[in-house]
Formats: C-alpha cells, structure tokens, sequence
C-alpha cells in the first residue's frame, strides 16, 4: 500500500497511519527491550481488573449481609472468608501492578533514549547540503519534539497503546455484564461518549495544526537562542558590545511567540474540559436513572444496584477514555509521522557507486560548473573552468563573497554542482561514495570546532584506542603549538573545553587554527584544503606557518585560500575569483604582469609592505611581511 502525503503541507512529510505507526513502535520495542511486551501485557490485565474489582466485592458483601438480615443469621464467617480470599488477590494485584508499571515507565524511556540515537544517527549521516535547508531544519526539530518527552511522540505512543489495551479489557468485562440489565443503556451510554469524543479529536486536530505545527519554527529559534547565549564563542562580543538587553529582549519575543501559541492550546482544551464535564453529569444521571427504576421495579437487589452502578461508571469511564485516549493516540502517531518523515528523508543512492580508483596522483576537474544555493536566483559560481594538478599547490584568492569557500564545498562535495561537473582522473565524482571521496582530503576551515575531549583525539578525530599520542603530538609541534605543549601538565591527553571538564583548557584563536592544521597532518590525506586557517594569525605568523607547513606536505596536492596573498608565491598556480566567477588564472608573475584584478589586489596590499630599500613589492622578507 503507498504511503499517503499531504497535498498542502511538506513534500517531504507523509502520513503512515495509525495502525502502521503502531506496528513501528511495537517493532522498535521488540529491536531494543523485548520484554517490555511482557510487562505492558501483565499491567493491562491487573490495571483494568482493579478498575471493577471492587464492584463485585461490594456486591457479594451486601449479597451475604442481605441474606443473613433475612434469615436472622449473624455468623460472619462467610463474610471472613470472603474478605481474606479478596485481600489475597489484591495482594497479588497490586504486586504484579507495582513491579510492572515500574518496568514500564523505566523501560519506555530506555526504548525512546535508543529511538533518539536513531534520530541524532540520521542528523549525523544526512547530507551537508541538506542541513542548511529551513524546511528540513523544521522536519528535525519536529522529529526532535516527538522524542522529547514522555508524553510525546515515540513514547507517548507507547503509553497510550497500553491504555487502550487496559480500556479495551475493561470494556470487554463490563459490556457483558450490563448488558444482561439492559442493552438499551449501553446504547446511551455509547452514543454520549462518542459525541464526546467527536468535540475531543476536534480539539486534537486543531492543537496539532494550530499550536504544534505553528511553533516548528519557533522551537528552532528557541534553541538556537539558548545556544548562541550560553556558548563561549559569543561571550566575549555579547558583554563588550552590552547586547544583553537587545538578546533578552529578543529572546522574550520568541517566547513570547511561544507563550501566545500556549495560551491558544491552553484554551482549546479548557472548552473541551467544559464540554466533556457536561456530558459527564448527563451520564451520571442517566446511569442512576435507569438502576433507580429498575431498583424500585424490584428488578434488581441492592447488591446488584451496587454493582451495575460501579460496572456502568468503569464501563463509561473506559469507553470515554478510550475515545479521548484514542485522540491523544492519534496526536502522538501525528508526531510519530513527524519523526518517520525526518528519519525517512532519502538518502543518496550509492549503490550504482564505483571505488575511488587506486592512484598515485589525483586530477580534479572543474568543467563548465555553477552553483546556485537553495532558494536563491543569482549564482554563487558561475561556468567555472579549473584544474588541481596532483601534487601542485594552488592559490584561491579574491575579496569577501567572490565565491572562493562555495569552490571549496564543491571540491570537498559538502554540496553538489548545478550545473556541470568535477572530475576525479576523468570521472565524475558523483560516481563515489561521498564517504570515500572525503578520505581523498585533508581540510582545516576558518571556523576552527574545537570538541571537549582529550587534546589527542582533538587531532586525531579519532577513538582513544585508535589515537597515535606520539603522532599527535609531532603534528602539533609542527603546527607551531610546541610551547603550548610543554606548558601543560598532561601534555596531550590535556582535556580541551570547560564545558564537561572543570580543569579543561581553553585556547586562543591561533591556537585552534595551529591545532587544526595538525588535524589535516595527522589525516595524512592526499589533497590539503586549507580555507583561510591563519585569519587569526598575524601576517609574520601566518608567513612562516605557510611556508613551515608547506615544507610538511611535501608532494601533496594542496589549495590555499587567504585574503593576505602571503601564500601566493609559493603556489604553482593562482585562481583569482570575482562576484562568483573565476577572472584570472596564472602564476604571481604571470598575473602581475597582466595587470588585472590580482594585480590590483596584490598592490593595494603591497602599499603597506614594500621593502623601503629598493620600494620592490615582490620582495618578500619578515619585516615586509608583518605590514601585510
């Protein structure tokens, strides 16, 4: 049977339907903690039998009581008996309750913890491209909604499945016996549960589309407040340009956003809590109305007066819990669809993929591409011509928004061309696994990301059985961070961050870009990617790290991109960008000598550089470079 997808709402959100959401979460029970089946099973069955338990045992008390009045009997014995036989089974009961419903709860909150790994599993193997879409960022946060509580989604499907089985026993049990008074009452009795339920799925729908579905987009901005104020990288800017006001009040708008949807929901449910009431009191009445009459009718002894009484109230509680729970169901499988929608997106086919040949030397190609972001008209790269020779370097420059970083996430495959195509020794490189094509480089960003663990497997990226110290530690000597090195006690097992670790260490801008070059040593990858890495570095520091880290790559290919041109001499070759075009490509000579837009870049900085014994600015020495 094909999946049925909404018309109006995301492309990419299906509906599965209650009965198949049912079978998944029952599938994901069995996958993570089969004997939770067990337990839900033994808490449906002592649940719902001490819903009426009671009614039976007061039934036979008055029955016993009324038949020794008559007789004038006054041993109580029979009444004893009865009592301690009842005491033993609630015993039981309660017993088997307590011990399941602790597993219960425990355990379904085990399954959804393991649910939530799927969840961040999917975030972390999903496309690069595909993060940066707002319409698959609200499918995440949705999904991370639906297992965000216990009453939510995943788990909250699970606590309503175990309901409907405790209501749907009890309904069993009770329909028999008051049918045996009088079939009319449960029609009743139905029919007013079932215009209840009508006005709470109303309420149901409406809360979903107009609360849950509304406040997607607020949730994200929830976090991403929470985050931006509590990170280290926005303290320093947040306290010396005062924005605590200006964040506070932003952050009171967004919950403000949020708390105006509440109050609606909030409202929603208050009028289906007056019309559910109502309907209560007009089953009440009607339950002792009829048990009255037939009472008075000699029908029925007090015994069965007591009984009727207690078996229509379970048999009516039941049935509109059923019927509201039924609601509550359908929510939670409403949010369960959100969840199988996100965890469901595609995911490439990489099946037709053929291995990264076996090479000494990479080529790569950039024939006739263009790059255009989501969502938007104009190109970020337009009809691009390149080749990276193996083992040559290249030099990316150009001024902010030339297109120099969105080359570079189509190099490393983080997006996919428009149009055109890049080639790998002649062949596509959509034909790779994307995987197998990232082992290919060794990239160190500007944005250096900096994780709370051992410095050693900051390097390494790697576990601490899998993490060379030795290695890690030669790497990181040659990035330029050896006095930092031998100023720590644990040297490189030294805990980064003070988010977990209250002895972590933190470290200076140039510092995270120096650790991260020894990431891109320690990879030991074919091709090394650096997108301006030394933008914290001072332009002596910036000189010499190149040319140090240049000597360390040795035959390996290498792509260079800074606004500083310090990188440039060294280079084979020098790709000059403008507003998403590739307009210049040459060596330093070459480029000069045509005095175009390099050149003009290259004079303008050079202005602040040149050698004051000859006024040559081709001349490069330490105290040139500082100026640079």
């Amino acid at each position: 049977m094909k999946k049925k997808k909404k018309e109006n709402d995301n492309k990419l959100h299906t509906e599965y339907g209650l009965f198949k959401n049912c079978i998944y979460i029952l599938g994901k029970i069995k996958k993570y903690y089969p004997p939770l089946l067990v337990f839900v099973g033994i808490s449906v069955i002592t649940v719902s039998s001490m819903n009426y338990l009671w009614t039976f045992v007061g039934k036979f008390i008055l029955d016993i009581l009324e038949r020794q009045s008559a007789s004038g009997n006054t041993d109580i014995t029979p009444l004893l008996q009865l009592l301690a036989i009842v005491a033993l089974v609630l015993l039981t009961m309660t017993t088997l309750n307590v011990v399941s419903n602790n597993n219960v709860w425990v355990k379904m909150i085990y399954v959804r913890m393991r649910i939530i790994t799927e969840r961040v599993s999917k975030v972390l193997s999903m496309n690069y491209q595909m993060l940066e879409q707002p319409d698959i960022l609200d499918m995440s946060s949705k999904a991370m909604q639906a297992t965000g509580g216990n009453t939510n989604g995943v788990e909250g499907m699970m606590h309503q499945m175990r309901n409907m089985g405790t209501n749907i026993v009890t309904l069993i049990v009770t329909l028999t016996t008051i049918v045996v008074l009088d079939w009319k009452l449960i029609l009743i009795l139905t029919a007013i549960a079932v215009v209840q339920f009508i006005f709470f799925h109303h309420t149901v729908k409406r809360d979903k589309k107009e609360v849950w579905d509304a406040l997607a987009g607020t949730w994200r901005k929830i976090d991403y407040m929470e985050q931006t104020l509590q990170s280290f990288d926005y303290a320093k800017d947040i306290r010396l340009f005062g924005m605590k006001k200006w964040l506070s009040g932003k952050q009171h708008e967004i919950i403000n956003e949020k708390q105006s949807k509440m109050i609606h929901s909030r409202n929603l449910w208050m009028i289906n809590s007056g019309v559910a009431h109502s309907l209560s009191l007009i089953l009440t009445a009607v339950i002792h109305g009829v048990l009255i009459y037939s009472f008075l009718g000699d029908s029925i002894s007090i015994g069965d007066f007591t009984l009727y009484v207690g078996l229509a109230m379970a048999f009516t509680s039941a049935l509109v819990d059923m019927f509201n729970s039924f609601g509550t169901f359908k929510q939670c499988s409403l949010q369960v669809d959100d969840f199988r929608s996100f965890i469901d997106l595609p995911v490439e086919d990489e099946t037709d993929c053929i291995p990264i040949p076996k090479a000494d030397k990479y080529v790569f190609t950039f024939k006739n591409v263009s790059f255009k972001y989501s969502g938007q008209e104009k190109y970020a790269l337009k009809n691009l011509n390149l080749t990276l020779e193996a083992g040559k370097r290249l030099a990316v420059v150009g001024l902010n928004g030339a297109g120099k970083t969105t080359f570079i996430k189509l190099l490393l495959r983080l997006y996919d061309v428009t149009e055109g195509e890049i080639l790998l020794n002649g062949i596509n490189v959509n034909r790779f696994k994307r995987a197998e094509y990232f082992e290919l480089f060794s990239p160190v960003f500007q944005n250096v990301e900096i994780f709370a663990f051992p410095m050693a497997e900051n390097v390494s990226m790697k576990r601490p059985s899998e993490t060379d110290k030795e290695l890690c530690r030669d790497y990181l000597e040659k990035a330029g961070l050896k006095e930092k090195l031998d100023s720590l006690e644990n040297g490189v097992e030294t805990e980064l961050l003070k988010v977990i670790y209250e002895n972590g260490v933190d470290l200076s801008g140039g510092e995270k870009q120096k650790l991260a070059l020894a990431r891109a040593l320690y990879k030991d990858a074919p091709i090394i990617v650096l997108d301006e890495p030394t933008a914290a570095l001072d332009p002596l520091a910036e000189y010499k790290l190149y040319k140090s880290f240049d000597d360390i790559i040795g035959n390996k290919s290498a792509v260079y991109i800074s606004h500083r041109l310090s990188s440039t001499r060294f280079c084979d070759n020098i790709a000059m960008f403008k507003a998403g075009e590739m307009v210049e490509e040459g060596t330093h000579e070459e480029l000069l000598a045509k005095g175009g837009a390099y050149a003009e870049m290259f004079e303008i900085q050079a202005q602040y550089y040149k050698n004051e014994n000859n006024g040559n600015p081709d001349v490069y020495g330490e105290e040139a470079v500082l100026n640079v």
